[in-house]
């Protein structure tokens, strides 16, 4: 998963289907994708990008009055994404400790 654009678009893709409902299938979806890009040597720098990027054009189709329980739940979704790299530096810190 070396190609950014390929990323943007699957993480456009998990997005959309959780953003509707918020159920744990699509957010599971959206850990197999921060897992996978991880292990393939995207940086938590360029999720964030890819995330930041997906959320500013969902925003940009999302009603007024939508916009902070949308904003609220692509957090939860990035965080989700993020919960791999973050599982694995506290792995590496508890190995150093």
């Amino acid at each position: 998963m070396n190609d950014l654009a390929a990323l943007t678009r699957d993480y456009r893709v998990a997005l959309l289907r959780y953003l509707p409902r918020r159920e744990e299938a699509p957010l599971a979806s959206g850990y197999e994708l921060g897992r996978t890009a991880l292990a393939h040597g995207v940086s938590i720098l360029e999720l964030a990008r890819v995330h930041h990027d997906v959320l500013l054009d969902v925003l940009r189709d999302t009603r007024p009055d939508e916009v902070v329980g949308v904003a609220a739940a692509a957090a939860d979704f990035f965080l989700e994404v993020l919960a791999a790299a973050d599982m694995t530096h506290r792995g590496l810190r508890g190995a150093t400790d």
